[in-house]
């Protein structure tokens, strides 16, 4: 693994790493938690106090993917990856999470960098995949210079277009990953009386050039209730989710369920 290239957050200088200590030429210093992560979150922009998902949502995350549920997901990243990808090029999973995804990406001769803006992710994530480079952080605000990244990641986390393209290399790649159509929609018609399905015709890119879309499709088999808590845990309608309707869930030992993902491939020619 490489050393890091941060930029402050505070006054966009050069972070330099001594003595466990980021610190810019203007003094600003972020200290390495001793998972290995750096918090270059400063208060002023936080939200909240603990902003992004809390505890026990990424515990139910990492439980639920560590299982294997979503790695054709994953599969086909890298397939991409393989395909388009400059391997000695740093490359950003923007909403990282607890690292799952980002820790794939990993080369002997690349680095690899994570952010997300949960604490609690990201502390496990270090904790667990020391071969890439995490941070805590805000996607609107990402503390890289320009045109850095020859390749970006966002799993089902906000698209900043004009952030991420600040970030991208000129030829680089970013690829988003959506929900489909179907996607849950057995879950979701436990949940809501009209399920709808997802609509996909809208892209939040508007100035990246689309060179790939696919879907990736497949029936998931649950054999334990644990595991469809878990996914209901990491989903936005968690909270409208009946007691009645947790307790049958958490009962089942037999529930199929689709995931639908869309992915798309965008590459930086505006230059």
């Amino acid at each position: 693994m490489f050393p890091a290239q941060y930029i402050c957050p505070i006054c966009k200088k050069s972070l330099t790493l001594k003595s466990k200590s980021y610190r810019c030429e203007n003094n600003h210093s972020f200290d390495e938690a001793k998972e290995g992560y750096v918090n270059l979150l400063p208060v002023q922009y936080k939200h909240s106090k603990d902003p992004g998902d809390n505890k026990a949502m990424v515990n139910a995350r990492r439980a639920f993917l560590d299982k294997g549920f979503y790695q054709p997901l994953a599969n086909e990243l890298q397939s991409l990856y393989q395909q388009y990808g400059d391997l000695t090029e740093p490359v950003f999973d923007a909403g990282c999470g607890e690292g799952f995804y980002t820790q794939q990406y990993v080369k002997p001769t690349n680095n690899v960098y994570g952010i997300d803006i949960a604490k609690n992710a990201v502390k496990n994530a270090a904790k667990k995949y020391q071969d890439c480079q995490f941070s805590v952080g805000t996607l609107s605000q990402l503390p890289f210079s320009e045109n850095y990244f020859s390749w970006i990641n966002s799993i089902y986390a906000p698209i900043l277009e004009q952030e991420f393209t600040r970030v991208l290399a000129d030829k680089g790649y970013l690829v988003t990953v959506t929900p489909a159509k179907n996607h849950l929609i057995e879950l979701k018609a436990l949940i809501y009386r009209d399920a709808k399905q997802h609509d996909i015709s809208k892209s939040p890119i508007e100035h990246l050039t689309l060179i790939e879309q696919k879907e990736v499709n497949y029936v998931m088999e649950f054999t334990q209730g644990e595991d469809i808590i878990n996914l209901l845990a990491m989903t936005p309608f968690a909270f409208k989710t009946s007691e009645s309707l947790l307790d049958d869930l958490k009962a089942r030992d037999n529930f199929t369920c689709q995931a639908d993902f869309l992915i798309r491939l965008y590459q930086n020619t505006v230059h």
